[in-house]
Parts: structure tokens; sequence; C-alpha cells
């Protein structure tokens, strides 16, 4: 019996059975010695390289039902393609979700703009399901979709899982998606390697009603607004990928090798593709917005003009994609004498903010000048 329909009992009670799963893919079968330093460390230096396949590598964990731990790796993975819902990981959501689902997810959504993440049944059924995928799996292959696409925002690690399971490799990711319990998700960029693999398999997963698709079940009830939002974000990444086909000067900041790239490339054009993060206004100095790359590794976006900031729109789209053309200079702070490449925006048509669901973008003023030209491409 499924998680699913274990939950018309109080949740304590459902947790409880559902922890009778046990966590199946810690070490494989015979519990295995750990791989000793060495190898941990061979491991890690794969992970950093880049390049699509990354390696095999011993599960240690199920986290969650898209993310797991690998042995020599301190960090979780995140698996790409793949949106699970969330676990139950607090009392408070617990005691919120026994005084009813309906009041549980009204409290959840907090009347905000877009939906957002929060644990229900489904996503304790994603975990059981990923333990039991992986129950008795010896190694997995990790592949990237990019080799640029290292690690992100929260330094997770990307990936795509394979396991050989009678002899065939097989996509956890896809299969996933396949059986539904997650949709595919194109939120931060659609999959290069997978994308049509991806799509026919939620197609299978919906015609089937299978996991959140299916009816009456605990899932996220708005399923059909986030994918609207995702698809719009994916777009918009497929776009930028499009245009820089070819050219050196357009710069993912995700990527392992953007900080050199704008280095390189200081007091030339470039275009560059990221997601929003802080909005600073400056009171007696510049205002600054960030592009969120890494924990304390962020980009910034520096206005003179704060009206010009307000004019952008750029408040209203934190944590939306954005692309910024501009030439980038490094800036030296006069007390630390630490040195940062920064892009100062001058011109709201420097700006491209990704299209979002209830979001209007802002008009730029009449008398705005027409955005930079396209960089040229490589000789």
């Amino acid at each position: 019996m499924s998680v699913i329909r274990r939950f018309g009992a109080p949740l304590a009670v459902a947790l409880t059975v559902g922890l009778t799963f046990g966590l199946v893919a810690s070490a494989c079968a015979g519990h295995p010695s750990r791989y000793s330093r060495k190898v941990a460390q061979q491991s890690l230096t794969r992970l950093e390289a880049p390049g699509l396949t990354i390696g095999e590598f011993r599960l240690t964990k199920v986290v969650d039902g898209d993310t797991i731990r690998v042995d020599g790796l301190d960090s979780s993975l995140r698996l790409l393609g793949i949106d699970t819902e969330e676990t139950f990981k607090t009392e408070g959501d617990r005691r919120l979700f026994e005084a009813g689902w309906e009041a549980y997810k009204v409290a959840k959504r907090h009347g905000g703009l877009r939906p957002g993440k929060y644990a229900t049944p489904l996503g304790e059924d994603g975990k059981h399901y990923a333990q039991h995928f992986f129950d008795g799996v010896d190694k997995v292959r990790l592949e990237r979709d990019d080799p640029a696409e290292i690690r992100d925002r929260y330094n997770r690690y990307l990936a795509y899982v394979l396991v050989q399971k009678n002899g065939v490799w097989v996509n956890y990711n896809v299969q996933c998606v396949r059986d539904g319990m997650a949709p595919y998700f194109p939120k931060y960029g659609q999959s290069r390697r997978y994308h049509a693999e991806f799509v026919a398999a939620e197609a299978e997963a919906k015609a089937a009603h299978k996991g959140i698709w299916a009816p009456g079940v605990m899932a996220y009830p708005d399923y059909p607004e986030r994918e609207e939002w995702w698809g719009a974000r994916g777009e918009f990444v497929a776009k930028f990928r499009a245009d820089a086909e070819g050219k050196d000067n357009y710069i993912d900041i995700t990527h392992w090798d953007a900080p050199k790239r704008l280095e390189e490339l200081v007091g030339k054009p470039v275009v560059v593709l990221g997601v929003v993060g802080d909005v600073i206004l400056g009171e007696k100095g510049p205002s600054r917005v960030t592009l969120s790359r890494r924990t304390f590794e962020d980009f910034p976006l520096v206005f003179f003009d704060r009206d010009l900031l307000g004019s952008t729109g750029l408040a209203e789209w934190k944590g939306e994609f954005i692309t910024v053309s501009g030439t980038p200079s490094i800036y030296e702070n006069k007390h630390t004498h630490k040195k940062q490449v920064q892009i100062a925006v001058d011109n709201a048509s420097q700006i491209v903010l990704s299209p979002v669901p209830k979001l209007t973008v802002p008009s730029l003023p009449a008398s705005a000048p027409p955005p930079p030209a396209t960089p040229a491409s490589k000789p």
C-alpha cells in the first residue's frame, strides 16, 4: 500500500509506517567498507573536473526523491531535470498537516504570487520510491548535462544518476518522471541531453495517472501553474543558449569558469545570464544587484542611479532569470584592496527579464536608446 493511501490516518502513524522501509540505499549488499582516503580523493577530483561523464561511485544515502549522496563526497547531489515534493522534516509541518489537508495547502501557499515548495505525502512517497529503486544497487554512474555545469547555488553537484539493472543502464532521473514521482523540471534550463525523454516520460505518467498525477492524491494542487512558470524560465534559458552558440562572450554566471571568463573579457562587451539574488539600495553610494552564483561568490551589477534600478523591475524579479548586456570592469575595495569584476548598468535596456506569469515586464522609457548590438561571433 502506498504512503499516499495511508495518509488518511494521522501523519505521525503514516510516517512511522514509512520508516519500516529503512534506508535501503546506503551501502551495497554485504555492507562493504567505504572507499579508502586515496580513492575518495580521486572521486572528489573527478567531481570537480569539467566534463560530461563524472564516473562511477558507491551510493551511500538517499536523502529524498531528488537528492542522494555518494562515497568520497561531503556534499549531496542535486539530480537534474526532476523536483520531487518535500518530505516532512519539522514537527510544525506535521502538526499543521494533521489539522487537515485543505487548510494545510492554504497555509503553505501564504497567498504568495508563485507556488513554493513544502512537505507533502507525495514527498514521502518520492523518498521511499528512490530507496526502493536503489535497493541492491552496487554503484551509480554520474553524468552532467553540460561540462561547465558542476555545482548549483548551494554547492551541490549537479548530475544524472544511471544504474545498471538486468544488464541495462537506467537513467533514474527520467525513470522517476516516468513513474510519476516528479514532474519534468526545466526551471533552471531545459535538459540538453534528455529533454525529449523527459517530455515523453511525463506524458506517459500523466496518461497513466501515476504518482503526483493520480486523482485525489495529497500532492501539490497547482502543477499547471508551476509548469507554466517553469516552462517560461526553461524557454528563456534555451534562447540564451541558442544566442550564445559560437560566441565566447555569452556567459552563464553559474558555470565553473564564469569568473575567469569575465576577467578575461574586462573592457569588452558581454551578455550574462543569471538569477537575481539580492537587491541592495545604496544610501550614499551606488546600488547593487547580485546574480546568484555560489554563497559568498555572487556577481554584482552596479547602479549609480537608484531611479534607473527602480525602472528595471529587478526588485520584483528576485529569484528569476535575467540577461544583462554590458562591459565588465574591475572594482578594488579601497579598504580591503580586494578586487572584483562587476558590470555597471547605466541604461534599463541592458536588462532583459525572463517572462514570469502574473508579473508585468516594465516598459522602457520612450527616450531609451536601443540595446547594445549583439557581440561578434568567434572568428
